[in-house]
C-alpha cells in the first residue's frame, strides 16, 4: 500500500485558466481515488494536437480552468474500491476512451465504443460522483478526457488504465496512448488495404503519418499524402509516403486531383486533419465500386458532412474511429509488446523531449509545425 494512499496530495500541475493563454505551473490538490478510480503518478506526457485544439477552444465548449493532456505513461499510486486488476506500482498507461468489459458495446464484438466510458471532450469531472479531484485554494479545476495527465498526479476510471509490461520505456510507448494508435489503427483495424492497394492519407501530423505506417506495414503500393504544408513532405517519406499534394497547388478540387493521379481514385483514404472539408475530400477521391475512406479529426461542434447522395449509391464507404478500434485495455499492451520486440517503429514520431518546467515550449512547436509529439518529462 502506498504511503500516501487515502490522502491528498500536493503536486504541481500545469493549469489552463483561459483559453489560448500560456498553462501556468501551479501547486494543485489531487484527491484520492473514488470507487473503480486509480491515482497514478505521471512520469512522461505528450502534447497531442487534440490538447492544443481543445486549449484553444475555436468550435467548441469552452470548459476552463482545466488540466489538459491525455497522452501518458506512469505508475499507479492507490486504487479506490472496487479496482482489482490494478495494484500500486503497476505500470499503464492511461487513454482518453475505455473498456468497462460490462456493456453490450463491449461485449459486442462489432463494438469499440464503450457505454459507460467513451470519448467525451465536453466532460470536466469524474463520472463517480460528477465531482472533479482536482483543486487549487478551494476551487475546483475541470479533467480533461477523463486523464489530465499534465499533472505530476491525475485521477483516472480504471477502465481508462491499461497495465503494460513494467520493463517498457515509457517515454516512448506513452505516445501509444492516442495518436499513434489511432492512426495505425484506423488503416490497420478500419481502412484495412490490401498489398498492392493505393492510400491517401489527409494531415500529415502525427496521427496522420501513422496512419501512413500502418498503410506501409500494410503493403500499399502507393500511399499519397495530403497536407497544406510543404515542409511536412520530406519527414513523411520515413512514413511510407510516395507521392504529396499541397491543395493549395492547384485550381481544382484535391479529390478530382487524386482520382486523376490513380485512374479513378484511390482504394483507400485516412483523413486525420478535423476539417470537414478534408472530410468530403477523403470521401469523394476513393474510387467507386470499393473505394473507402475512414474519418479520425474531430470536427468543430457545428460542422456538417456534406456530399451527394449518388456517392453512396456508386458503392462508396464512409467510417469513423475514435481510438482506431482498439480496445484500451485488451488491445494496448499487446502494441507495447510490439514495440518491445522491434515489431512496431515508435522512436520516429518522436521529435522533442522536454522538462516539465517547458511545457509551454511543446505547444509553440506544434503550432509552428515544428513536432510530431514532443514528450515532457514530468520529474527532474
Amino acid at each position: 500500500m502506498s504511503s500516501t494512499a487515502g490522502q491528498v496530495i500536493k503536486c504541481k500541475a500545469a493549469v489552463a485558466w483561459e483559453a489560448g493563454k500560456p498553462l501556468v505551473i501551479e501547486e494543485v490538490e489531487v484527491a484520492p481515488p473514488q470507487e473503480n478510480e486509480v491515482r497514478l503518478k505521471i512520469l512522461f506526457t505528450a502534447l497531442c494536437h487534440s490538447d492544443v485544439y481543445f486549449w484553444e477552444a475555436n468550435g467548441q465548449k469552452p470548459l476552463f480552468p482545466r488540466i489538459f493532456g491525455h497522452e501518458a505513461g506512469g505508475i499507479v499510486e492507490s486504487v479506490g474500491e472496487g479496482v482489482t486488476e490494478l495494484k500500486p506500482g503497476d505500470h499503464v498507461l492511461p487513454i482518453f476512451t475505455g473498456e468497462c468489459k460490462e456493456c453490450r458495446h463491449c461485449k459486442s464484438a462489432e463494438s469499440d465504443l464503450c457505454e459507460t466510458l467513451r470519448f467525451d471532450n465536453d466532460r470536466g469531472h469524474m463520472l463517480n460522483d460528477g465531482k472533479t479531484r482536482f483543486s487549487k485554494n478551494g476551487q475546483p479545476i475541470y479533467h480533461f478526457l477523463g486523464t489530465s495527465t499534465f499533472s505530476e498526479y491525475t485521477v483516472a476510471h480504471a477502465g481508462c488504465v491499461a497495465k503494460i509490461n513494467p520493463e517498457a520505456p515509457l517515454d516512448k510507448v506513452c505516445v501509444l496512448s492516442c495518436g499513434v494508435s489511432t492512426g495505425m489503427g484506423a488503416t490497420l483495424n478500419v481502412a484495412k488495404p490490401q498489398k498492392g492497394q493505393t492510400v491517401a492519407v489527409f494531415g500529415l501530423g502525427a496521427v496522420g503519418l501513422a496512419a501512413c505506417e500502418g498503410a506501409r506495414m500494410a503493403g500499399a503500393s502507393r500511399i499519397i499524402g495530403v497536407d497544406l504544408n510543404p515542409g511536412r513532405f520530406d519527414r513523411a517519406k520515413n512514413f511510407g509516403v510516395t507521392e504529396f499534394v499541397n491543395p493549395k497547388d492547384h485550381d481544382k478540387p484535391v479529390q478530382q486531383v487524386i482520382a486523376e493521379m490513380t485512374d479513378g481514385g484511390v482504394d483507400r483514404a485516412v483523413e486525420c486533419t478535423g476539417s470537414f472539408q478534408a472530410m468530403i475530400s477523403a470521401f469523394e477521391c476513393v474510387h467507386d465500386g470499393w473505394g473507402l475512406a475512414v474519418l479520425v479529426g474531430v470536427p468543430s461542434k457545428d460542422d456538417a458532412f456534406m456530399t451527394h447522395p449518388m456517392n453512396f449509391l456508386n458503392e462508396r464507404t464512409v467510417k469513423g474511429t475514435i481510438f482506431g478500434n482498439y480496445r484500451p485495455r485488451s488491445d494496448i499492451p499487446a502494441r507495447v509488446e510490439k514495440y518491445m520486440n522491434k515489431e512496431l517503429e515508435l522512436d520516429k514520431f518522436i521529435t522533442h523531449l522536454v522538462p516539465f518546467s517547458e511545457i509551454n515550449k511543446t505547444f509553440d512547436y506544434m503550432l509552428k509545425g515544428e513536432s510530431l509529439r514532443c514528450v515532457i518529462r514530468m520529474e527532474a
